[in-house]
Formats: C-alpha cells, structure tokens, sequence
C-alpha cells in the first residue's frame, strides 16, 4: 500500500515510519504509544505500561493520523493540516475523561459545554463556534468517532476510555469531511481489537468524591476474528455546594458504557471491523449559578443568607436541582478491502446511532421556582461512506460519496412561579444529506506537492414547528400540533488547493486555500411571537492558511506553526435576549459577514535525556464586516454593532509545560508533569454583555512504575488554582435576579485524585 504519505515522505520521514510495522496485508498499523508532535499540551502521558525507556523518547515518537482519509494512517508531520493529536496511552496518562478536558491544551480551541443540556457540546475552534442547545443548530467543529459523524452536538462531552487517539482538525475541513467543520474537526478512534491477548484494568478516586472503574480484554476468538470487549463505570458524588438545599455534593452523576467491537479477516485483502456499544448517564441537573445584583437579596428572602454569587464563586443556591438522563447505542462496521487498482484501497463506513436525553435544570438559578425548564431530545441517525484511496504514478488520489440522514425530536416545557405559567413547544425534523468529493495529491517534483480537490454537498431538512407559548400543542411527550412547517434545501461546493514544499528531510511548509459550508436550518425553540423559525440560510467559509512543520537534532526539537485568514458569509448566529415572560429568546438568524484571522504555534523541545519542555500559543483577532441585525439590542444597526465582538472568540491562549523522568534503579522511574496553560476572556452572547471568563489552568501529575511491573500508580490534580470557568452567560430579565441576571453553568474547580493503572 505504500508508505504513510506517499505525497511527502523525505529520506528521514521514511526511516522514522518504517518501524511503525504493518498488519501483514500492507496496512499500516497506527501507533497508540506515541506523543503528537504538534500536542504540545505538558503531560502526554505516563509512559507505557511494560516500558521502561526514557518517557522522553517516548514522547518524541510520531503520533499516526487519518486526517486526509488515507487507505493507510499518515504521520502527523507529514500531512499539510494544522492540528494536534493525542494518542490513547497519552489521553490514559492525562487523565482525559472527556472531550471537554482538552479544552485548555491546545491553541485556539474551547471544548465548552454548552450547560443547559447535559453532555452538549459547543465547540469553538479559531474563533468560530455556536453558543447553543439547540438540536436543529448545526455546530461549526463535527464531531466524528471512528468515521460516524456525530449529527447533533447533543451527547457528545461523554466519559472516554480505550481510545487509540484524539486528532483535533483545525480550519476547515469540509472537503473530506463535508458540512459543518467550517471550525475544525474532532477525531475520535476507539482501541481495536488485538490478536494477541491483552488486558487492562484502571481505578481512579479523587478527594471529590468521584471514583472510575474501567477495563478491557482484547484477543484471538478464531483464526479469522479477533475481539475486544470495553467496559466502564464513573460514580461521581457531586462536586458543588448548593446553599439553598443544605447538598454539599451537587452535580453528581452515574455513568456506564459497553463497547464490544470485533474485527474480522475476510481474506487476504479484506477485513471487516465491528464496533458497538450502548451507554447511560444518570445525573443532577444543571449546576446554574445567577451574578444578578439583586439575586443575593431574593435568596435572603428565603433564608438563603450566607450565599456569595460573585464572579469568583463556586457556590449554588437553587431550590431545583432537577436531573438529567441520557441513553443512547450504536453501531459502526468499516470494511476495507485492498485492490490492484492503484495499488489502492476501498473503505465502506455504515453507521448507526439511537440518542435520547431528557432532564429538568433551573434556568433562573435562584432558591425560588422562577424560571424552570424540562426538555426531551430523540435522535436516530444513519449514515454510510464508501470512498476510495490510491496512488497513479505522481498522484495520490482519495474519493468517495457520502450519505447521511436522522430523525430529530425535540420537546421543551418552561414552568414560571411555581407553575403559574407553563410554555411549551418543540417539533421534529427529517435530515437528509449527501456528499460526493475527490482529492488529489500530484508531486510536481521530489520537493514540491500540488493538492487540488473538491466536494458538492446537498442537503434538505423538513421541520414541523410548535413555538413556545402559553398551552403550545406540546406535552413532556410530543408535540400535537404545529404553526410553522416547511422543507427547504441546501448545496455548496467546497474546493481545495494547497501546495506543500518539503525544504528538507526534517521541515516541509504549506499553503493552503478552501472553503467551508455551514447548513442552513430551523428553530426548535422558538420563543418570539411572530418571529420565523427558519430557515436560515447556510453559511460559507472562505479560508486561506499557511502553516511549517519543523524539526531540528533528530527530532528532539519540534516545532509547528500556522498563519490563518478566514472570511465569514451569512454567518449563522443564535441571538439570546432576556425577554418576558418566556425568559429567553433565542433568535436563529444570519446576522453578518466576519473576517477572523490569526496564528498558532507548537513546540516541543528535549532539554536532556530526561527533560522535555513544551509550549503553545494561539492568537486569534476578528471583526464583523457587514452587519444587517440589530446585534446591540439598542434598536438600530449602526456603529454600536460592527463594534461588538464575536463571540467565543478569545483572543490569546498559551501554555507551558515540562516533563521530567527520574530513574530510581530497581525500584522502577518516577515521571513528573506540570503544565500551566491560559485563555482570555471573550463574549459569550452577540450584544456582548453575557461573558465567559478568563482563565488560568495549572494541572500536574506524578507517576511511579517499578522496573519490570505491569502496574502503575500517579498522583494527579487539575485546576489546582481553582478557577472559575463558566459553561456560558445567558441574559435573564430584571424579574429573574435583577440588573445583571444571568444563567451561568459552572464547570469544577480544584481536583485531586490517585489512579491505578494494570495491565496482563
């Protein structure tokens, strides 16, 4: 099949990669103990669970990618795409329970939950995010596991275990993997089964009351199909205080999943690799804190006295402290089979997905039944890709065609003063889209690499509508009666041209120019009388980016860099405004034209044999240029508007970090990590006046593993500063808390814990 990047592979690139070894049918295997080079974040692991070499050379290994779709996985360096990775063995190491914890460790990226629905995301990447809850809101950062897009951004921050890595894409990457990337893309790969018998078991407690048990078994079942069998349990007791209820251990929650997958020789050409699991989540309610002037005084009314709800708080008084239940299953077979045409391979991904969350959280975030709300999201999506990837003479080639459709429900009920008024509304939507797009990689010469590509997406969405009034034909069930119905469609083609230049066997650069498609879509919560729910049109990205990959004394000094200039059209904004009585609205609407540009940089760099440094830095700065809502609130579009940031965009984030090996002879080798990483503030809400919060992240672990033990033991904590940081800063009326009244989530401060690692 070739190697990992036939389009550049220098003399040395080849050298590195030709260890990496190969399945015995020319399929390159990925490696899952290698530390990204552009990761950069301080702690990429613990190091191996039988190793006993120098961590540092550890994590100088290249990391393998499926960035470009590939029939085989391409090292990091080699590939013309700005992003970080992160290998299962390192994710295992920083104690990565979700996506949402790798928020802080990468330039230019916010993996935030979105906080009024459990486990939904609101991914920002270089400035370009959604501040919503929303199911019908397309995200601008897809989400993809194991090659099935995650079609919501519901369900999508849940507990990880037995990964073979984490790729983060950034910019858009809607060539290969269609709408919705105009921010980047999310790669997540599930741990495959094994021919030889492995097993592993972890356990984890944290001072906090939350305690992990997780393990796998993977091996031969026959000669002809291997297996593996993943499970997981989290029993969280509750991180926050909540002042109103007397509960020194709010926010807890249970989880379990199962993940059995298989993977099965066909012949000597063809396999065919079954992933499946089911899960469940049963957890508190929103952790909701309100920063209005008044809200101190209302609590007080109550017997609420001692309650502080500044910026720097972590303390609650809400008298609902609601629930939230998840579900979901799904199942994803890959089939891969290598043929004589173009030395190539076909891949077929068919992917099924059932997801259902309900929960009640109070909104109004008081010791008073106020604002609450109940909301039921029902989703069941199914996809398939078949494309193709191959090499003729001077050019690679990857193609395929691309097929995606879900159902989507969605109910909400708002209860205001202790169910005087009830709200209802929601509605359902059938989605489907289609894809086709090729790719092709010419080398011009030994040095140079032209790109060019292309995809045509279609989609088409049709939605019945019941807005949120008074007696709305919606009950916690189903909706029985809409006033908005309608089917629209949508299409844009997406080019690429790129140019690679590989200046040495150790330094290649890149530049780039493509463009994204953001669909179009409609309002599920529509709460403004005579306001449409849609449709909005799609949004269109044009993104120019110049970007190096470097590195210097065989490798122990890396560095990546990139420069970015993105124009936005049309571009689609969730606008909430406190209103009564429905106490927000939120309004779907294409408010502007945007440019954001910025740049990034990564380094990692070996001090000594057993000292490793890095460092991050992204820089992000954008504007609106043409505006056509009134965005301000103050009832006019004028200067006040274009002057307003975007949100989500925070101008700088950086980090440092050091990794530091100790040998202690027999007695094994201590690895020690600190990292300290920073992002500032932004807008949260358009008009500016909901913000999310400066932060400064310190995380450390300190691990021990005795030479020749298959155990390991580390100490870890995160946010040991105990920051405040904010799931998003949602507007209330004055009757909510007065001047100032806001929905606030929290995410957890300071977290100290032990784990234990063993492996068989």
């Amino acid at each position: 099949m070739g190697s990992p990047s036939d389009a550049f592979t220098p003399k040395s690139f080849r050298l590195a990669y030709s260890s990496a070894g190969t399945n015995g049918k020319g399929r390159n295997l990925v490696l899952t103990s290698a530390c990204s080079i552009a990761a950069m974040s301080l702690a990429c692991g613990i190091g191996t669970a039988h190793a006993m070499e120098n961590s540092i050379d550890t994590l100088l290994e290249e990391v393998q990618v499926v960035a470009r779709k590939r029939g085989d996985a391409e090292r990091l360096q080699d590939v013309p795409v700005a992003a970080t990775a992160y290998s299962g063995d390192q994710l295992e190491a920083l104690q990565t329970r979700d996506l949402e914890s790798l928020a802080f460790k990468m330039p230019n990226v916010q993996m935030d939950d979105a906080g009024t629905i459990k486990s939904t995301a609101n991914f920002t990447v270089r400035g370009l995010g959604v501040n919503s809850s929303i199911p019908s809101i397309d995200p601008t950062v897809g989400v993809f596991v194991d090659g099935m897009y995650m079609g919501i951004n519901a369900g999508v921050i849940l507990d990880l275990f037995d990964l073979e890595g984490i790729e983060v894409l950034r910019g858009p990457q809607g060539l290969l993997f269609g709408r919705n990337v105009t921010g980047g893309a999310v790669v997540v790969k599930t741990a495959k089964p094994t021919e030889e018998f492995t097993s592993k078991v972890r356990f984890s407690t944290t001072a906090q009351q939350e305690t992990n048990l997780a393990g796998t078994v993977s091996g031969k079942i026959s000669d002809s199909v291997n297996g593996r069998l993943t499970a997981y349990y989290s029993d969280d007791q509750g991180w926050f205080e909540n002042k109103a209820t007397g509960n020194d251990n709010f926010g807890a929650s249970e989880t379990w999943f199962v993940r059995p997958s298989f993977t099965v020789d066909l012949s000597e050409t063809a396999n065919l690799i079954v992933r499946l699991e089911s899960g469940h989540v049963d957890a508190d309610g929103i952790t909701g804190i309100n920063h209005g002037d008044s809200a101190q005084a209302i609590a007080a009314s109550v017997g609420v006295t001692d309650w502080d709800n500044s910026k720097d708080s972590f303390e609650l008084a809400i008298d609902e402290e609601g629930w939230a239940e998840t579900d979901w299953s799904q199942a994803i077979a890959e089939y891969n089979q290598d043929v004589a045409f173009g030395n190539g391979t076909i891949t077929n991904v068919l992917a099924w997905r059932d997801y259902e969350t309900s929960g009640v959280g109070d909104i109004d975030s008081l010791p008073l039944p106020i604002f609450h709300s109940y909301s039921l999201i029902d989703q069941n999506q199914l996809s398939n890709e078949l494309r193709y990837s191959g090499r003729f003479g001077s050019t690679s080639v990857t193609s395929g065609v691309y097929w995606f459709t879900q159902d989507l429900e969605y109910i909400e009920q708002r209860s205001f003063s202790g169910g005087s008024l009830v709200m209802a509304g929601g509605g359902v939507q059938d989605h489907t889209a289609v894809g086709v797009f090729t790719q092709a990689d010419i080398d011009l010469n030994e040095s140079w690499v032209l790109t060019l590509g292309g995809r045509y997406s279609k989609e088409e969405k049709d939605a019945d509508i019941a807005s949120i009034a008074p007696g709305g034909g919606c009950d916690r069930e189903a909706c029985y009666s809409y006033d908005f119905s309608d089917t629209e469609e949508w299409s844009a083609f997406t080019p690429k041209v790129g140019l690679q230049w590989a200046i040495s066997d150790s330094a290649q650069s890149y530049a780039v120019w493509t463009k994204g498609f953001r669909s179009g879509g409609y309002n599920m919560r529509n709460t403004v009388p005579g306001e449409s729910p849609g449709p909005t049109d799609q949004e269109e990205q044009n993104s120019f980016e110049l970007g190096a990959k470097l590195q210097w004394l065989d490798g122990r000094v890396k560095a990546n860099m990139a420069l970015f200039h993105n124009t936005i059209d049309d571009m689609q904004r969730e606008v909430n405004l406190p209103i009564e009585p429905a106490g927000v609205a939120q309004l779907i609407r294409n408010t502007a034209n945007a440019t954001i540009r910025g740049a990034e940089f990564e380094l990692m760099a070996a001090a000594s044999e057993n000292l490793l440094l890095t460092m991050n830095l992204g820089y992000v700065d954008g504007e609106y240029d043409d505006v056509w809502l009134d965005i301000s609130g103050d009832g006019v579009v004028d200067g006040a508007d274009y002057a307003l940031e975007i949100p989500r965009l925070a101008p700088w984030t950086y980090g440092v970090g050091m990794v530091h090996d100790l040998q202690l002879g027999s007695w094994g080798a201590l690895t020690s990590r600190i990292n300290y990483n920073h992002r500032d503030a932004s807008a949260y809400t358009d008009n500016n006046l909901g913000m999310l919060s400066e932060v400064e992240m310190v995380d450390f672990s300190i691990g021990i593993e005795p030479d020749g033990g298959n155990y390991r033991v580390a100490l870890f904590g995160k946010n040991m500063l105990d920051e405040v940081s904010e799931g998003n800063d949602t507007q209330l009326p004055t009757s909510m808390g007065g001047v100032g009244a806001s929905f606030t989530p929290l995410n957890r401060g300071r977290i100290v814990g032990i784990e234990l690692n063993y492996e068989i």
